[in-house]
């Protein structure tokens, strides 16, 4: 089948480590044909939605820590989207309004017959860090919020909590308070713009130090094993991006319990692909945008889970 990936430029991938290019790699494996294009290539032409798209072929002998990866096959193509047998939306962040456009157009491409993974209206109605809040029995004390005095109680009555912005990725933005912050106003004030910005606060979670686990949900279904992405010393965040170092580890039960409870309800709603961020026993965010972790669990394991993935979409696609 073909699969088309929207995506953020390919030339500026890390093909050694990107869970995109794992993707790829895995479904020409067995013998489907990936072509790319940008959020900014797709359009709406007389109520169809098209985009300009590259077929592309993989060199599979090529080293990934280069550029040569990857060579385009034939002339780029304004096509519909309905033309592929699978969409694959993989943009990064920032979920900005550019973003929200382009769930719509995946949405209304839909309606015309393509199949699109995740689903824009899925992507979009799943705000990666509110959407925790649905799950309640998961999650430590949770506070969403613009008021700085509800922050303040929250956090006299706690003592210890972390405070984020919702739209932050990567760890960007996140602070530790501790009882008697004496930067508590201006974490606050610049957190919230003056009170006029909704932010998160949670109480802190001290499993901190033995990794911030992403757990990886396909089809419905968990990955056996997890990456712990475990903070530098002296760090609250363990985000790979902020310089954590990833470990694979099987599941413990109670990650099995939280992905059991969640993965069913998330699939229905047109979520192929899910990741969930879990510190101890609690769950602190629900990743719908572009999950990763597939390089580094491969490495570390015995399970394939680009492979996996291919077969989820082929299911998907084909029934």
């Amino acid at each position: 089948m073909r699969v088309l990936f929207v995506i953020d430029p390919i030339v500026g991938l890390k093909a050694y480590k990107d869970t995109s290019v794992a993707m790829m790699f895995a479904l020409v494996a067995r013998g489907h044909q990936v072509s790319v294009c940008h959020q900014g290539d797709l359009y709406i032409d007389e109520g169809r939605v098209m985009a300009l798209t590259q077929a592309i072929t993989l060199l599979p002998q090529a080293d990934l820590h280069g550029q040569s990866w990857w060579e385009a096959s034939g002339a780029s193509a304004e096509v519909p989207l309905s033309s592929f047998a699978a969409v694959l939306m993989r943009k990064d962040p920032p979920f900005d309004m550019e973003y929200v456009y382009a769930t719509h157009l995946l949405e209304f491409a839909q309606a015309q017959g393509a199949k699109v993974f995740n689903e824009g209206a899925a992507i979009r109605n799943h705000p990666e860090k509110l959407s925790i809040t649905e799950f309640k029995q998961f999650t430590t004390p949770t506070l969403v919020t613009r008021s700085m005095a509800r922050i303040k109680a929250f956090h006299d009555k706690h003592l210890d909590v972390i405070v984020k912005p919702l739209d932050g990725m990567g760890g960007t933005g996140i602070f530790r308070m501790r009882a008697g912050e004496i930067n508590r106003n201006a974490i606050l004030e610049a957190l919230t713009h003056d009170g006029t910005r909704t932010i998160m606060a949670q109480r802190y979670i001290p499993e901190i130090v033995n990794g911030d686990k992403r757990i990886l949900l396909i089809g419905g279904e968990a990955v056996p094993y997890c990456l712990a992405r475990i903070p530098l010393a002296g760090e609250t965040r363990g985000n790979l991006a902020a310089g954590g170092r990833g470990v694979a580890q099987p599941l413990s039960e109670n990650d099995w319990a939280i992905a059991r409870a969640v993965a069913p309800v998330l699939a229905a709603r047109g979520l192929l692909l899910v990741g969930l961020d879990v510190i101890g026993n609690y769950m602190t965010e629900i990743n719908v945008t572009s999950p990763t972790c597939f390089v580094e669990i491969t490495e570390q394991t015995d399970f394939d889970v680009g492979a996996r993935f291919a077969q989820a979409l082929e299911v998907a696609v084909h029934g």
